[in-house]
């Protein structure tokens, strides 16, 4: 493929193909990523670890915090108060007090005068603890949702670092490096420092596999003092001389749990080896498995870190959160359906998350065919091709973009309303930053959620996300985290049952639609007899929105019902006089409408023995 000359290419596809976190693959420049070596050997095996000699170093200045005295005179009780308000957890030693209000943060005029001009209010909860934390020159690990403000959590306290030190010189590399899993995620940060650092004359750069190198060569030539970088591409201008990190007494991890899911550990280690160890160390993710957590060990002296919001893993609550139950067969019509109802919106920009490449690419290619205004984007396009689609979602000239794992972080479009895991992700982590793509900045969205049976191990990780946020939970799917988890403890089990939860009937595979039927040659049609959402028949009910009331989502009230105005979404739906039956309390054995009949047995015909003929025999 063109634009494909680095170790980024082979990397994407083993993203998108779910394969994900492990060193083991993290090697392999352009081939399939995995297993190390390849044609090209091992990524970074002609860098050698530096031997620093902190004596010799040049001496360089971290603490830039000046207290302001509104912060200095507010009692604890007060901070403390603030600080269960916004929900923010602090772990470590001498962490400083947040800070309410913009001027607080006692940032220098040119960034004062930047952020005055966005006409912001307060800043986020983990600005207003991280900005006194990273100016006090500390290690630090940040740990808050998707959409929260942590790019400038550290890009203004970059800034104020840079300009306290000496000037670049010929043939110095930069001052602050921010390592980034994608290269979206690259381009965004690089926008954002482009902009707060114009004030003060910064120069930046974003380095980045599938582009091509000279002039990313000519920006680090011509010395930059903030670059964003991916691991892959950063390696290879290292390896070669084009760059060096000298210079570097700021480094950035940004999503750095993605980062260790795409393999980038020993890429990172190879980095971080390049960089004197007396460095600051800011690390941000928005979750917290034990590999992060190691690395923080590894990387990081004395840190401190910061949550904001549920220690566990949770999602935002601004999202409401809907998930079918459903077979592999059915997702498509499902698909339509929703589509249907989405695009009668006003604000309508919607993500469409897939698993692999492949199906990416069929889907946006059948969904095209069928009018549908839709444009796909994943780790083997060309970042021409990439950049053209992102802009046509962004500016709503195809509202509907199809795309794998590769748009699930870093991908900030600011009126993003809906979110649709037509495969869901292989981790519930991955889950968390896919919805993440809408409500944005304090705004409100939808993610829908087709869950099937070979999603089962992820049961009881999705439904404690969902009751963390305070969702309705689909009774079927808490039917298969009962199921998963008595298996799983090794309890009684009626091996006679179905595989799979209490029957068939409580994943739709009834015997009138298998759900087997539904390929290529019915896919978006609109004429579905597919059983609807729970049983019912949508021939029956007014679409998608009335379908979706016996699927458990009771709690889906009227304010969150406003979003679909049309007759086939009716907020009495989900009046609470349905909602013991919505919620699976009287459930009926069989998932038959109340308002519907069980169809009547046929009793069977007596078995009549056939008749052999006698043998014949030759002559």
């Amino acid at each position: 493929m063109p634009g494909y000359s680095d170790r980024d290419r082979g990397r994407d596809r083993d993203r998108d193909r779910g394969y994900g976190g492990g060193p083991r693959f993290g090697g392999g420049r352009g081939g399939g990523g995995g297993g190390g070596g390849g044609k090209f050997g091992n990524p970074g095996e002609r860098l050698r670890k530096k031997h620093w000699n902190l004596d010799e170093l040049p001496k360089f200045e971290k603490n830039f915090y000046q207290q302001h005295a509104d912060v200095a005179r507010r009692p604890l009780q007060e901070v403390e108060q603030y600080r269960r308000t916004k929900v923010i957890t602090v772990k470590g030693r001498d962490c400083p007090n947040p800070i309410t209000k913009f001027h607080e943060a006692s940032f220098p005029s040119y960034v004062m005068e930047v952020i005055n001009k966005q006409n912001w209010t307060e800043p986020t909860p983990i600005q207003a603890q991280g900005w006194p934390l990273a100016l006090s020159g500390k290690d630090m690990v940040g740990i808050a949702q998707t959409g929260s403000g942590k790019t400038l959590s550290y890009l203004l306290p970059a800034i104020v670092h840079i300009n306290h030190q000496p000037f670049l010189e010929r043939g110095d590399g930069p001052i602050c490096l921010v390592l980034a899993p994608t290269r979206e995620l690259a381009q965004q940060v690089q926008q954002v420092a482009a902009e707060y650092g114009r004030a003060s004359r910064l120069k930046s750069t974003c380095i980045y596999g599938g582009a091509p190198k000279g002039p990313q060569i000519r920006d680090l030539e011509r010395g930059v003092e903030i670059c964003i970088a991916t691991p892959g591409r950063l390696i290879d201008f290292l390896e070669s001389g084009k760059t060096n990190l000298r210079r570097c007494t700021y480094l950035v991890l940004d999503e750095a749990d993605r980062m260790l899911d795409m393999g980038f550990e020993p890429q990172i280690r190879k980095i971080v080896d390049q960089i004197r160890p007396d460095r600051q160390t800011l690390m941000w993710s928005a979750t917290w498995p034990k590999e992060v957590r190691q690395l923080a060990e590894d990387f990081l002296k004395d840190y401190v870190q910061i949550n904001v919001g549920a220690l566990q893993l949770s999602a935002n609550h601004n999202i409401l959160q809907i998930v079918d139950v459903c077979t592999d067969g059915e997702k498509e019509n499902k698909l339509v359906r929703l589509l249907e109802e989405i695009m009668s919106e006003k604000e309508n920009k919607t993500i469409i998350f897939v698993e692999t490449k492949r199906r990416c690419d069929d889907l946006t290619r059948r969904m095209r065919r069928d009018g549908w205004p839709a444009m796909g984007i994943h780790g083997d396009k060309s970042q021409q091709e990439r950049d053209w689609v992102l802009n046509e979602f962004k500016f709503g000239k195809a509202p509907i973009l199809i795309a794998t794992d590769v748009a699930s972080r870093g991908l900030d479009v600011e009126d993003v309303k809906f979110v649709i895991n037509y495969d869901y992700p292989n981790n519930s982590e991955d889950y968390i930053h896919r919805i993440g793509r809408t409500a944005r900045s304090s705004k409100t969205g939808t993610a829908y959620t087709f869950f099937t049976a070979n999603n089962m191990r992820q049961a009881s990780d999705l439904i404690a996300v969902l009751r963390e946020a305070n969702q309705a939970i689909n009774p079927k799917l808490l039917q298969m985290g009962e199921d998963r988890g008595g298996r799983s403890r090794g309890g009684f089990r009626d091996d006679r049952r179905d595989r799979y939860s209490s029957g068939r009937r409580d994943f739709g595979r009834d015997r009138e639609n298998r759900g087997f039927d539904n390929g290529q040659s019915k896919a978006f049609s609109a004429n579905s007899q597919n059983g609807g959402y729970g049983g019912m028949n949508t021939s029956t009910t007014n679409g998608y929105g009335a379908a979706y009331g016996t699927n458990g989502q009771a709690s889906f009230n009227s304010t969150q019902a406003g979003a679909f105005v049309q007759n086939t979404f009716q907020p009495q739906q989900f009046a609470a006089a349905n909602a013991v039956a919505q919620n699976g309390v009287g459930h009926p054995s069989f998932p038959y409408a109340q308002a519907q009949a069980a169809p009547q047995q046929i009793a069977a015909p007596p078995m009549v023995p056939y008749a052999m003929p006698p043998p014949q025999f030759p002559q």
